[in-house]
C-alpha cells in the first residue's frame, strides 16, 4: 500500500492478521480481481503450477489489478498474516510452507516485515523463513512502525531483532535490516527522522534495481537446476544399477534408503561433485520410499556431457548477450508511487544537506562561516595572501581526517591548481572538512554553487 500509493482490491489492512488470502498485485489496464481457481488455468500469468496445492489453497488466492505505474515494472505477492498463539494450531487446509517455498524459488526479493512492537517470531513465521532455505540472498527485513519508539528503546529494539533472526536463519552474514514506518501519517517520534529516510532511500534502491537483475537472477536459476538435474541423474542411476533383477527387491530398496548419505558421499569422491549440490538427505528419503527404483533409468553419459557442455561454454555467451542487451537498452528503473514522492525537488533525499547544502541560493554558502575561517588563514602567515601546502596541511590534519580524504579535499579546494591556496579556497576547504566529519559524503567534482566567487570566471572558462 506505501509504495503504490493507493488501496488494491481486495486489500484490507489492520492491526489483527487482516488477510488470510496470497494476494498477487499486478499490473492491468482496469481494476479488478481474478479469483484463484481462474489464475491457475490462465495462459498468460505464471501460477499454473500452482494447482497442485489443490482447492483450499486457491480459495485462498485471488489476482488484484490495477493501473499502476509501479506494477508495469514488478508484481507484488502479497502473504496472508503469520499466525501465533491458539491460532497456529488451526489448520490452514494446505500446506502453507510449501506455498511460500514455491513463490521464493521464482521471486526476486522476500521482505519480512516485523513491528517495532510485535519482534516475537512465532512457530509458524520460524517455519515460513526456514521455508526460504537456499534463497537467503533474497531475504531483507524491514523495521516497520519505528517512529513509534524513541532511540534507546529503537536501539533494544534492533538488538532483540537480529538476536530472534540469528536464531531462525541459518546462515553466517547478518541479514539487511531497513528500519523506518512505511506510511503517509505524520511521525510519532521525529528524533530518528533523518535515519528513516536513509533507509527508505536504501530500500527503494534494493527495489528498484531488480527488473534490471531480473534477467541474470533467471539464467543463475538456470544454472542451479542443470546442476541438481546432473546430480540427480548420478543418484538415481546408482539406485537403480544397486538393484537386484529379480528376488530381495524391498529390502534392497530399504537398505539403499538407509544408506543414503554414505551413497551421497561415494558418489562425491566418484565424480568430484560439491556436497553443497545434493539434495537434502532427509527429503529424498522419504520421496525415495514412495518410488519403484526398477522403473529407474541408467545414466545416458551423453546427457551429462551435454549439460556439462552448457554449463561450461554456452552460459558464458548467454551471460555477454545479456549484458549487451543492457548497455544498448535505457536502464529499467521503477517509477511511480511511493517511488517518485522522494526523486526530486527539496525533499528529495539529502537535498540542502552535505555538499548539495546552499544549492539553490545566491549567496556562496561558505560565506557565513568565512570571518571565522579567515582568523585561522591569517594566523598561517600567508605570502601574497596565499598559504602554502605545507602550512594547510598542518591545519587540515587537526580535524583527524586520514590523508586519502584530506587529499581529495585538497584537491577540491585548490580551483585553480597552483598548489596553494587564498582566503577564499581555504574557507572552502574547511567548509569541506566540515561536510564529511557531519558524515556527508564528499562530492566527486566540485559542484558549481561551492566555487569561490573570485575563481567563478576562470574555472568555468577552463571547464
Amino acid at each position: 500500500r506505501y509504495l503504490l500509493e493507493q488501496d488494491f482490491p481486495g486489500m484490507r489492512i489492520g492491526p489483527e492478521p487482516t488477510t488470510d488470502s496470497f494476494i498477487a498485485v499486478m499490473y492491468g489496464e482496469t481494476e479488478g480481481n481474478v479469483p484463484g481457481n481462474a489464475l491457475v488455468v490462465d495462459p498468460k500469468k505464471p501460477f499454473r503450477k500452482l494447482s497442485r496445492f489443490g482447492n483450499a489453497f486457491l480459495n485462498r488466492f485471488m489476482c488484484s489489478q490495477l493501473p499502476n505505474e509501479v506494477l508495469k515494472s514488478i508484481s507484488i505477492i502479497d502473504s496472508p498474516g503469520i499466525l501465533s498463539g491458539e491460532k497456529q494450531r488451526i489448520s490452514r487446509g494446505y500446506d502453507f510452507c510449501q506455498v511460500l517455498q514455491w513463490f521464493a524459488e521464482r521471486v526476486d526479493r522476500i521482505i519480512l516485515l516485523f513491528d517495532a512492537h510485535k519482534l516475537d517470531i512465532s512457530d509458524e513465521f520460524s517455519e515460513a523463513i526456514k521455508s526460504f532455505r537456499g534463497q537467503d540472498d533474497k531475504i531483507r527485513v524491514v523495521l516497520n512502525k519505528a517512529d513509534q519508539v524513541d532511540t534507546q528503546q529503537l536501539m533494544r529494539v534492533y538488538g532483540a531483532l537480529m538476536w530472534s533472526l540469528g536464531k531462525v536463519i541459518d546462515t553466517p552474514e547478518v541479514l539487511r535490516v531497513y528500519i523506518g514506518s512505511f506510511w503517509a501519517h505524520p511521525l510519532r517520534n521525529t528524533d530518528n527522522r533523518r535515519l528513516f529516510e536513509a533507509e527508505a532511500q536504501d530500500l527503494f534502491r534494493d527495489i528498484q534495481s531488480l527488473p534490471q537483475k531480473a534477467a541474470v537472477r533467471k539464467l543463475n536459476d538456470l544454472i542451479k537446476r542443470a546442476r541438481l538435474a546432473k546430480v540427480h541423474a548420478y543418484i538415481i542411476s546408482y539406485l537403480k544399477k544397486e538393484m537386484p533383477s529379480v528376488f530381495g527387491k524391498e529390502n534392497k530398496k530399504k537398505e539403499l534408503i538407509n544408506k543414503l548419505p554414505e551413497i551421497y558421499i561415494q558418489l562425491q569422491r566418484e565424480y568430484h561433485i560439491s556436497a553443497g549440490d545434493f539434495p537434502e538427505v532427509k527429503k529424498m528419503q522419504e520421496q525415495l520410499e514412495n518410488c519403484d527404483f526398477t522403473k529407474f533409468h541408467s545414466l545416458k553419459p551423453k546427457l551429462i556431457e551435454t549439460v556439462d557442455n552448457m554449463l561450461a561454454n554456452k552460459i558464458a555467451s548467454l551471460m555477454n548477450l545479456i549484458r549487451q542487451e543492457e548497455s544498448n537498452m535505457p536502464t529499467e528503473m521503477v517509477h511511480g508511487g511511493a517511488f517518485d514522492g522522494t526523486m526530486a525537488g527539496p525533499f528529495g533525499h539529502g537535498y540542502g544537506e552535505g555538499a548539495k547544502e546552499g544549492a539553490d541560493e545566491e549567496e556562496w554558502v561558505v560565506a557565513k562561516d568565512k570571518p571565522a575561517y579567515d582568523e585561522i588563514f591569517y594566523t598561517l602567515s600567508p605570502i601574497n595572501g596565499k598559504i602554502s601546502g605545507i602550512s594547510a596541511k598542518k591545519e587540515m590534519v587537526t580535524s583527524k581526517l586520514p590523508n586519502s580524504v584530506l587529499g581529495k579535499i585538497w584537491k577540491l579546494a585548490d580551483c585553480d591548481g597552483d598548489g596553494m591556496l587564498d582566503d577564499e579556497e581555504f574557507a572552502l576547504a574547511k567548509h569541506l572538512i566540515k561536510i564529511k566529519l557531519d558524515g556527508y559524503e564528499l562530492p566527486g567534482t566540485l559542484p558549481s554553487h561551492l566555487v569561490p566567487p573570485s575563481h567563478r570566471k576562470p574555472f568555468q572558462t577552463a571547464e
